[in-house]
């Protein structure tokens, strides 16, 4: 079951890049809670760029949504770059 709070929405964006954010955030969250397929998740963050294409609006959207869900996109994606698997799961750092 998925944790009650919003994802981090601009109301300005299209519904399709609203799709493409929710896809992303969605896949995030099962890198975290049990893993996802690695190429879906770098997938899904290419459609995410396009959406928010600099560095320091996603890095804004990031921390929403870690504030939010306790997790990090960053590292999720950090982790699919580096694996040569084809899942990953992410693991919660007791810092975080």
């Amino acid at each position: 079951m998925k944790p009650n709070y919003e994802y981090p929405l601009d109301m300005d964006w299209t519904k399709d890049e609203m799709v493409q954010a929710v896809t992303f955030y969605e896949l995030v969250e099962d890198a975290y809670e049990g893993g996802t397929n690695r190429d879906n998740l770098l997938a899904a963050y290419a459609g995410f760029k396009q959406v928010v294409p600099d560095t320091g609006t996603e890095k804004r959207y990031d921390r929403m949504f870690k504030e939010q869900s306790g997790y990090s996109f960053y590292r999720a994606v950090k982790q699919a770059r580096e694996s040569d698997e084809r899942r990953i799961r992410v693991e919660m750092k007791h810092y975080e």
